[in-house]
């Protein structure tokens, strides 16, 4: 097996553009993939533009007839049909958007291929976790679940388990649909509470099909939740169930909007702690599952401030070349930041808050705290149903 990670990466899918006033600017990946570059990780990785996903592997999680639908308003944006959720505020229909939405489905889709095959260690692509599409409908800034094709060509190659874990602000409600029924994947999600945040699902007794109880993990974190509770969250609850699970290949997603910048949310989560999760999930695939990682991106609508150095971050860990948070950020790309889009550039790869600290749940717990009482209504819910203590 290669040791060396994959970067996917096709400059033409920063096409998918909803359009000058919509939040998912794709500068984001524009200026993440510059980053980058300018820290040098493109010597560290093996630079790969997979194709496009192909109707057949399309199919393997959308139904043909809504792929009929995004091809309809691909071609004739006006005529877009909005029973498919396609041509509304949240996903406006555009010219050419069947193929960029594909193409970045063929770069995850090409990701786990690699991993399963032993092309790759790690995958990244950051242009994917677009994580709120159905096999039906076209739902929170996304058209196709890439993410959620990724899985199921892992499964259709040979895959028995399969584990996914989405810390994106928002629930990964397009993934766990898509597997509500299959115990051979188990599905993570930390976001913020439905009741506050958008797309209102992934409560804790969301706990997945008869047929595959305790496969879908939802972690619904009150708003207002910083670092340390976010960490101990994932702590309490992700790395025992992987472990218990053993997953053959393990597939993140790591949208960047739970920082305390992001303009769509409600969470007080540091560049810090993103960087220490990614730290925490590339562990978990060599502890678990032999080192196979498929990283994702997502979320994020702080395009200049968070999301290229977050995921550049993504990207240097995958690569096995983490960088330093304290790392200054390259001059060059600070003065294309500013000519694109007129906004300063941060300094350094941090927030100024490593090493984050935050306290185990072992150590015990406080059933009068908000953070904890959701910890203990997840664990609850789940564990019991996986043979596991709450």
């Amino acid at each position: 097996m290669s040791g060396r990670a994959q970067l996917m990466w096709d400059e033409a899918v920063t096409g998918y553009d909803f359009g000058r006033d919509h939040p998912m600017d794709p500068v984001r990946l524009a200026l993440t993939r510059s980053l980058v570059t300018a820290l040098g990780l493109d010597r560290e990785v093996n630079v790969v533009a997979a194709k496009a996903a192909g109707e057949s592997t399309l199919r393997l999680v959308h139904r043909e007839d809504y792929i009929d639908a995004v091809r309809a308003a691909s071609a004739d944006p006006g005529s877009a049909d909005q029973s498919y959720g396609l041509g509304t505020v949240d996903d406006p229909a555009f010219a050419g958007m069947h193929e960029v939405s594909a193409l970045i489905a063929g770069q995850s889709v090409g990701a786990a291929e690699a991993v399963w095959r032993g092309e790759a260690l790690h995958a990244v692509n950051f242009a994917g976790g677009l994580h709120h599409a159905m096999p039906g409908a076209a739902s929170g800034f996304c058209v196709y679940n890439d993410a959620a094709l990724a899985i199921a060509r892992l499964l259709e190659l040979g895959a028995e388990r399969v584990a996914y874990v989405d810390v994106d602000v928002h629930h990964g409600d397009g993934v766990q649909a898509a597997f509500w029924e299959d115990p051979r994947v188990l599905t993570i999600s930390l976001h913020e509470h439905p009741r506050t945040l958008f797309p209102q699902t992934g409560w804790p007794e969301e706990t997945g099909a008869s047929s595959a109880e305790g496969s879908a993990v939802n972690v619904a974190l009150p708003a207002g939740t910083g670092d340390a509770g976010w960490l101990r969250a994932f702590h309490a609850v992700v790395p025992e169930l992987i472990a218990d699970f053993r997953p053959q290949v393990l597939v993140t997603q790591h949208g960047a909007d739970t920082h305390f910048e992001d303009p769509l949310a409600h969470l007080a989560v540091s560049l810090d702690a993103q960087r220490a999760v990614q730290v925490a999930c590339h562990d978990l695939a060599h502890e678990h599952a032999d080192g196979r990682w498929v990283a994702l991106g997502g979320g994020g609508y702080a395009v200049v401030e968070v999301v290229p150095r977050s995921w550049s971050h993504l990207v240097a860990i995958a690569a096995g070349r983490p960088v330093e948070p304290t790392t200054l950020v390259p001059d060059e790309w600070r003065h294309q930041v500013y000519a694109r889009t007129r906004q300063p550039a941060p300094h350094r790869m941090t927030d100024g808050r490593w090493p984050v600290p935050w306290a185990a749940w072992d150590e015990g717990y406080d059933p009068a705290d908000r953070l904890d009482q959701a910890i203990l209504a997840t664990r609850r819910a789940v564990f019991p149903l996986r043979g596991l203590l709450p």
